[in-house]
């Protein structure tokens, strides 16, 4: 099924959904209609069972130059109220999101990058986050995400020189998790999410939402906070499925209950 509207692209095949910010003349920048195509492609998808992960990308061969300046100027601000910069900043969705990298992902372009889960990159993309430059702050949470994913020292020389960095070098660094050819990133990150998809939708939510939580939780509260987020895994219907797929030599059908 494919759903289109100017600014944003929705297309599904095999339990992923590809999110295409469709503005290539603009290098992908981010506008007010860019955030709301977001969030409502994101409201569409996230109560479906038959779709398991995102794949984000920009149209044209760019992923995103970031917040889009002239619109900035005429006051269009592409910010959600309780979402954040692109409508994903401050709340990404419960379910996997990989970013698919190809040109330039830069200011606000790095830190949707950044709010993504996974992040493939073609071997000619770079990645930066330029504010300084132009009198602003990557408030859209690239200095807040950065030094928690890479080397403190290295976060600082990106965030305080504004330069430009290969995807090469953030692939060494661990926050680019796949370095594709030329024009392949969104194949390598549908690789990915098939992947991803394949597994069980409640599964899959659970060890996000873990992940992302578990950050700040002492050893002490651990086990006591992990409780309540996985327990109803282990007592759904796809549980049950899986065990007994796995009995039966078969492929499980996920419901997502």
């Amino acid at each position: 099924m494919r759903v289109s509207a100017e600014e944003v692209l929705i297309e599904e095949s095999d339990g992923v959904a590809v999110i295409t910010i469709n503005r290539p003349k603009a290098r992908n920048a981010v506008n007010g209609a860019v955030a709301r195509g977001i969030v409502a492609a994101l409201d569409s998808l996230d109560s479906r069972t038959d779709v398991s992960a995102y794949v984000l990308t920009g149209a044209g061969g760019t992923f995103s130059a970031g917040m889009d300046l002239k619109a900035f100027l005429a006051g269009d601000f592409p910010v959600i109220e309780g979402r954040g910069f692109g409508g994903i900043a401050e709340a990404p969705p419960k379910k996997p999101l990989i970013a698919a990298v190809e040109g330039y992902a830069l200011a606000g372009g790095f830190e949707l990058a950044l709010s993504c889960d996974l992040i493939v990159a073609s071997s000619e993309s770079k990645f930066g986050l330029p504010e300084p430059k132009r009198g602003l702050v990557a408030g859209a949470g690239g200095i807040m995400r950065l030094p928690r994913r890479i080397p403190y020292h290295v976060a600082m020389e990106i965030a305080l020189t504004g330069d430009h960095y290969p995807a090469s070098r953030l692939y060494e660094l661990g926050l680019v998790n796949r370095i594709t050819e030329p024009g392949g990133a969104l194949e390598g990150a549908l690789e990915l999410a098939r992947k991803i998809a394949a597994n069980a939708p409640l599964a899959l939510a659970a060890t996000k939402k873990v992940i992302i939580e578990s950050a700040d939780w002492s050893i002490e509260e651990m086990f006591k906070k992990q409780g309540p987020i996985i327990n109803p895994v282990f007592g759904s219907k796809d549980a049950m499925e899986g065990a007994a797929a796995f009995a039966e030599k078969r492929a499980p059908q996920w419901r997502g209950e």
